[in-house]
């Protein structure tokens, strides 16, 4: 059995719905950084940088960033559609994946912690590195649209959502990105709309976005 820590609202929906979609065995631990509890004490001995999600495995072996854990379940995985069997296209959505980790998860960070980035002590400082980063989240997502253009009703997976999906559709839930490309990218919005309503995935999205307390937005 796999054992999943995360939290509501959190990056561990992604990995959540892709668990739903291999049919595998896992348990959930609702642990956070915020929330100071046994679950966390659970979380922090096989992850010392208390990050979620994390995805403690059969084995032991502890894996971390929401992208690495995609791929693991969609190579563990084959027939559940998270990666495409078509060499080609599973590289574009490998890259995809990355994508999203290595731009807009990073700006994410810098627009929830802003003092984390910048020695200036005052608000207005701080205020400008947020909104310099929310800025670039915002083209980082605009470039993204453009690269993984989609036909009306598909998905970048093709027929049914996969991990790529899974992880766009979080992911661009924070700091404004939805607000954003339903003006500058309205095709992407749709897809993204049409990939939190898909039965595989609404679920598991009601349980996180349904009744969601107070929380990083980019946790």
């Amino acid at each position: 059995m796999y054992t999943l820590f995360g939290f509501k609202g959190s990056g561990s929906a992604a990995v959540e719905c892709a668990l739903e979609m291999t049919g595998a065995d896992y348990r959930i631990v609702e642990a956070a950084s915020w929330e100071h509890n046994d679950a966390l004490a659970e979380l922090e001995r096989v992850n010392p940088l208390k990050q979620i999600p994390t995805l403690l495995l059969e084995d032991g072996t502890v894996l971390t960033e929401s992208a690495a854990i995609l791929m693991h379940l969609g190579f563990a995985f084959p027939q559940s559609g998270l990666l495409s069997e078509t060499p080609g296209e599973r590289d574009l959505v490998l890259r995809g994946l990355v994508y999203i980790a290595a731009n807009c998860y990073s700006c994410i960070s810098v627009i929830d912690y802003p003092e984390r980035y910048t020695s200036a002590t005052d608000d207005a400082a701080r205020q400008a590195v947020k909104a310099g980063a929310t800025d670039r989240l915002h083209q980082h997502w605009d470039i993204f649209a453009d690269l993984y253009p989609v036909a009306d009703e598909r998905f970048i997976a093709g027929e049914q959502p996969g991990a790529l999906d899974l992880l766009a559709a979080v992911v661009s839930k924070w700091s404004g990105t939805r607000k954003h490309v339903k003006t500058s990218r309205p095709a992407f919005s749709a897809l993204l709309e049409r990939i939190e309503s898909h039965p595989a995935v609404a679920l598991v999205f009601g349980r996180h976005w349904q009744t969601l307390a107070q929380m990083p937005t980019g946790a």
